[in-house]
């Protein structure tokens, strides 16, 4: 065999490693547990007692911090009266006088402005 058949080889195998690799790292990303091979999991004391069922998530509130970086990024995008006006529209004169419940109310009405 050829020099050059082994280097084409060799790249291929490469390239096969690292559309392995790729996939690899895409499964772990999402959490995904299914695969061509499924490793059988010992039974142990653990796994023989019955799973609890998955609470749905709670909605997270944006927290201040969330909202003052996107009233931030507005204002560096040169939206600064529009900002102002947002914020005094909720009946306060500073961000931080705003109820944490209405934050999310508040965001949605930023993102119609960015």
């Amino acid at each position: 065999m050829s020099k050059i058949k082994l280097a084409l080889d060799v790249v291929t195998d490469l390239r096969n490693l690292a559309g392995s690799i790729e996939t690899l790292v895409f499964a772990l990303e999402t959490n995904q547990t299914g695969s061509a091979t499924p490793v059988e999991k010992k039974q142990t004391k653990e796994n023989k007692e019955p799973k609890k069922p998955a609470q749905p998530p709670k909605a997270k509130l944006p927290t201040l911090e969330d909202v003052r970086a996107k009233l931030a990024a507005l204002s560096q995008d040169g939206k600064q009266v529009q900002v102002k006006e947002l914020i005094t529209g909720f009946g306060v004169k500073k961000l931080s006088d705003i109820p944490a419940e209405k934050y999310p109310e508040l965001l949605e009405e930023a993102r119609k402005l960015g």
